[in-house]
């Protein structure tokens, strides 16, 4: 990556979080998050009440990107084709003729993903994983840029189908918006309109494809990588986790280094840019043992314990 590159990956990556943020009042951590998840070709769970700017954030970065916005509403009656779209046939052509689902866009909101049976939830993960769909025998690309901003509700589990690990660890980012302060509430309070209508593209989908393609040369150090093997396996040999996080996750942790050091301006990822992501990517994929589950312990206190435990690099491989 060019230095020229590297000015313009950074100023364009600024101004997308600041055009979201002008929609999504007071959580700039979040918005910055699921952005650089977005860049790295990856998806974001959402774990939040109702009410925090969930939808308001998936359309914030459609209209930001000018790419395309869907949502679904996860129930126990949906189907996978209601997901990912069904072939009919056509009386007048004689032929069977695909209609693409809602999946066929820029960011997809799949809200309370809990609430729809383990059958339909799987219905993601192909398009997930692959960016497509396979549907009796065809297979149909979603296109570039692709993101799943899924949500659930962390305090109603009533009637809701626990995502399994498996599923969980496709995700490559979990945050949360939460409240806003005050001074952000009372802003939008004042608001009598939805904010995303008034924002203008930043960048085309086109852009972010070629920052993403640019975020994949930023270079990562021999030390780094040792730095974040050690943090995987420190997750898995921690004594409140019954499984650690897998190489996914380490590889998913290098993805997200590789776009927040594009987003600083730098054409090489440093020990902070995977400090600074460690929790969001990797808290969510480990399984706390049944007794420290009990005592009350979090993952997220496993990474951080595991963060303090270990040294970062000083010099270069």
């Amino acid at each position: 990556m060019t230095p020229e590159q590297s000015a313009w990956f950074a100023e364009t990556f600024t101004s997308l979080v600041t055009n979201v943020s002008r929609a999504v009042l007071g959580a700039d951590r979040p918005v910055r998050l699921v952005l650089t998840a977005m860049v790295a070709e990856g998806h974001v769970l959402l774990e939040d009440a109702p009410g925090t700017g969930k939808t308001s954030l998936a359309k914030a970065i459609s209209a930001s990107v000018q790419g395309t916005h869907q949502r679904i509403q996860f129930t126990p009656d949906l189907l996978p084709s209601d997901v990912t779209g069904v072939t009919i046939w056509d009386q007048g052509t004689r032929t069977f003729q695909f209609h693409p689902g809602p999946v066929f866009t820029s960011v997809l909101l799949a809200d309370e993903i809990n609430r729809a049976s383990p059958k339909t939830q799987s219905a993601l993960l192909e398009v997930m994983e692959e960016g497509h769909v396979t549907v009796d025998r065809d297979t149909h690309p979603v296109g570039r840029p692709f993101v799943v901003i899924a949500t659930q509700n962390p305090i109603e589990q009533a009637g809701t189908y626990r995502l399994p690990e498996a599923q969980l660890d496709r995700f490559l980012v979990r945050t949360s918006l939460g409240y806003p302060d005050r001074t952000a509430t009372v802003e939008i309070l004042a608001g009598n309109r939805d904010r995303t209508t008034a924002l203008d593209a930043v960048v085309t989908t086109a852009g972010v494809v070629e920052m993403a393609e640019l975020a994949q040369t930023v270079h990562v150090d021999g030390a780094v990588l040792d730095y974040v093997a050690r943090l995987v396996e420190g997750t898995r040999e921690d004594p409140q986790t019954a499984l650690g996080a897998s190489v996914r996750g380490g590889l998913a942790l290098v993805r997200c280094a590789r776009v927040t050091a594009a987003a600083a301006g730098r054409a090489y990822v440093i020990p902070d840019d995977v400090k600074d992501l460690a929790v969001p990517v990797l808290a969510h994929r480990l399984v706390l043992d049944p007794e420290a589950d009990f005592l009350g312990a979090t993952t997220t206190q496993v990474v951080e314990r595991v963060l303090s435990a270990t040294p970062p690099p000083v010099a270069r491989a």
